[in-house]
């Protein structure tokens, strides 16, 4: 059986859930600019798909694996509600939409990881 890196993988969630709520409140502020586009992360899954694996080398005659691939950092446009005449692309309902699912799917992997985390001190103990 693989081993589950769970920390890790909530660690990377967490931070992609960071960036894209700094998307999204840079979307709000920018409500009012004329001819602002409203923009959006990746999908998580995306991000997951598209990373590779890094190797940690223990012999120096290991093969090394390069780290672009990695780290996703792409911002593509969102589909937006509305555009106004302005051209801003903006809508203050679906950005808020978008900042109440952030929140949910961050108190979902707190609680996940402190899930797991209890389960693994059960285990560690022996209780």
């Amino acid at each position: 059986m693989d081993p589950v890196y769970l920390f890790k993988v909530a660690a990377r969630q967490a931070d992609w859930l960071s960036v894209r709520q700094s998307t999204v409140s840079g979307n709000i502020s920018n409500v009012n600019t004329p001819g602002y586009k409203a923009r959006d992360v990746l999908p998580f899954e995306e991000v997951m798909d598209k990373t590779r694996l890094t190797l940690a080398a223990t012999n120096a005659r290991h093969i090394s694996i390069d780290e672009a691939g990695a780290r996703t950092t792409k911002v593509g446009k969102g589909d937006s509600w509305e555009i106004v005449h302005s051209g801003n692309s903006v809508s203050v309902e679906q950005e808020m939409l978008k900042a109440s699912e952030i929140n949910r799917d961050y108190s979902l992997n707190t609680n996940i990881v402190r899930s797991f985390h209890r389960m693994y001190l059960m285990s560690v103990k022996g209780s």
